[in-house]
């Protein structure tokens, strides 16, 4: 061969040349990305009224600091409302009553057919309505009562709003978790004993885990940007310090870049916590899928 030739691929009976194909178009596209990307990256260098030197003198202030441990904090209780909510009504949507699965699928329908920002504004002005909140025998004496503004605070409505509203859509990925269980699972719990709550302990949710797990994770990035939005009330997460900030010095692209900058780490973490998981959750599965092939690869080897 020449050095002058270009070698060719050939087919298996070696009778055609196989000829790959030319995709222009990607190259195209690639190259208008970079541009654009080139162009954007000299926005942000160039551009002084970004006041890029404001950006990082902001980022490890401490009320944005202070800002951003509230939205985590927002974050993990809102999560775990609506996990341990959402798995109970999940159960209740399972249920063979009638009336049961009727107050589970309404909760449902309420919570997911509202915007949850009604929501938090309905919490947040309840006392308007109900300036007090009693404990006793329904219809009865009251034992105990409660001024509603002072018992609802603002972190208690933030919950309210963000935990009850995503315990709607986690009830719907534990049921679908809990029904692709097989029926047999149940039936042998049963016939080994085992009540109801002790089988939905101990058999359907740990096999559930590994289809609940990943959406669960998507709805916690979900919820750490959904505590945004808890700036219509006044608590001070990262968002409403950012707006107190530009308020005073009228910075308002610079701060909401530090905002971006701190929601983005950490929903990278948490994707990367997500990935971990997910992998982790597979594992069991990859084995089991890969065990017929290795038995079948040791009996071709004997023979």
């Amino acid at each position: 061969m020449s050095s002058g030739t270009t070698p060719t691929a050939h087919t298996a009976h070696g009778d055609e040349p196989i000829v790959r194909l030319r995709h222009p178009g990607r190259w195209v596209a690639a190259a208008v990305l970079l541009v654009l990307a080139a162009m954007f990256v000299h926005f942000v260098v160039a551009s002084p009224e970004l006041r890029l030197d404001l950006v990082a003198g902001y980022l490890f202030e401490k009320s944005i600091i202070q800002g951003l441990l509230m939205t985590l904090k927002l974050t993990v209780v809102s999560m775990l409302v609506g996990v341990a909510l959402g798995t109970v009504l999940a159960v209740m949507r399972l249920s063979e009553n009638p009336l049961i699965r009727g107050v589970a699928g309404g909760y449902v329908w309420l919570f997911r057919g509202t915007p949850i920002l009604v929501q938090l504004l309905f919490w947040f002005f309840l006392g308007s309505v109900l300036p007090q909140i009693s404990l006793g025998v329904p219809f009865g004496p009251e034992f105990a009562s409660w001024p509603t503004n002072i018992l609802i605070t603002q972190f208690t409505t933030a919950i309210l709003g963000l935990g009850l509203n995503e315990a709607a859509y986690m009830a719907e990925i534990v049921r679908a978790g809990i029904g692709s269980v097989d029926r047999g699972q149940t039936e042998a719990a049963e016939a080994l004993g085992m009540n109801p709550v002790t089988t939905y302990r101990r058999v359907v949710l740990p096999q559930a885990a590994r289809l609940i797990v990943p959406p669960t994770a998507n709805q916690t990035i979900s919820m750490l940007k959904l505590t945004s939005l808890v700036l219509v009330i006044g608590l001070p997460e990262l968002t409403t310090t950012v707006q107190l900030i530009y308020g005073r010095n009228f910075q308002q692209i610079p701060l909401l870049i530090v905002a971006s900058v701190w929601y983005l780490v950490l929903t990278t973490i948490l994707t990367l916590v997500q990935h971990r998981l997910e992998k982790r959750m597979s594992r069991g599965v990859l084995t089991r899928s890969t065990q017929p092939r290795r038995k079948l690869a040791v009996s071709a080897e004997g023979r």
